[in-house]
């Protein structure tokens, strides 16, 4: 069995990734992977960086992460910005025969839009699924890893497991796969309950979060 730790979101919030990290740590974890959406809202972006850098976190580029780079991409000796730039949109790879499959939102190589699954209070939708049943029809991968949404959830949606394990700085959440078995548990952080759907009609600095 392998076991692979997931966050995503993280959005220059250092403490719940290090809280993240040692949590994989003890349950043996060998790998991390990072659904994209480094930076934005919060301002310890050096930080956090530091982190994904020292754990060898796997990461794809997320939305606030290109919006990012708009900003500072010519800022000289910026190292942010170096390994922002480095970043994969997507990352396809086999994993004790399993092939997982992660983007920031939805497949192929989108930032935008991204799979939402679950209403207001958390639940899975059943049409939201059978949309996506049909949207990923054509989709390979045994496992698909996502982000941007906010929300909290691990489905089988047509032929894949769709997982998305929350913005480990908003939803206080994280997961960890294990395969070839394809289980997911999540985890709180920061001390607070997880909040499986976190974005649904509220705003950052007066901005409705997409």
């Amino acid at each position: 069995m392998t076991a692979i730790g997931l966050i995503s979101d993280v959005h220059a919030t250092p403490s719940p990734v290090a809280e993240a990290l040692s949590l994989f740590e003890r349950a043996g974890v060998e790998q991390v992977f990072c659904a994209g959406d480094i930076a934005g809202y919060r301002d310890q972006l050096e930080q956090t960086v530091a982190l994904l850098l020292e754990s060898g976190c796997q990461t794809v580029m997320g939305n606030h992460d290109l919006l990012y780079l708009d900003h500072y991409a010519d800022e000289p000796g910026n190292g942010v910005v170096a390994f922002l730039k480095q970043l994969p949109a997507s990352i396809d790879t086999t994993i004790a025969g399993k092939r997982v499959y992660m983007v920031h939102a939805h497949p192929p190589d989108a930032c935008h839009g991204g799979i939402k699954l679950l209403d207001p209070q958390g639940e899975v939708r059943p049409d939201r699924v059978a949309l996506w049943s049909e949207q990923l029809q054509s989709f390979e991968s045994d496992v698909l890893v996502v982000g941007h949404t906010h929300q909290v959830f691990a489905e089988r949606v047509g032929n894949t497991l769709v997982v998305n394990p929350g913005s480990s700085a908003f939803n206080h959440s994280c997961a960890v796969l294990r395969l070839p078995e394809m289980t997911v548990e999540v985890f709180a952080l920061s001390g607070k309950a997880v909040e499986k759907t976190w974005n649904w009609g509220k705003q950052v600095s007066g901005v409705v979060i997409p």
